[in-house]
């Protein structure tokens, strides 16, 4: 009898640690995601200086494996529209100047 409330005081002590754990990693996450999902006013067109482009073109293209022409229409752009979208890829609508520039044949001009 003394063995079996052993056991079930250890199971009850191992789920409380466990429900511990899993509220810290949901906190964790919800950290993570409240970091991605920037503010969108942030990144408007007009939002950066001509100074700010370099680097944040450096950002926006440093997973690429095409840095050059990635770095040269990203500068291009943000001259154009001082804005760089946040994230490596995509993400283009929260900068539609950057978003809409399009190239004689009609696709996007900026990375």
């Amino acid at each position: 009898m003394a063995m079996a409330k052993l056991v079930l005081l250890m199971a009850l002590t191992l789920l409380a640690i466990l429900m511990v754990e899993s509220a810290v990693f949901k906190d964790r996450i919800g950290d993570q995601e409240e970091e991605y999902h920037l503010d969108r006013a942030q990144y408007r067109s007009g939002s950066l200086r001509s100074y700010q482009c370099p680097s944040q073109c450096s950002r926006r293209c440093s997973q690429t494996q095409y840095k050059k022409p990635c770095l040269f229409f990203c500068n291009k752009c943000c001259a154009k529209c001082l804005c760089v979208p946040p994230g490596y890829y995509g993400n283009k609508g929260v900068c539609p100047c950057y978003n809409n520039w399009k190239t004689k044949r009609g696709g996007p001009k900026c990375p």
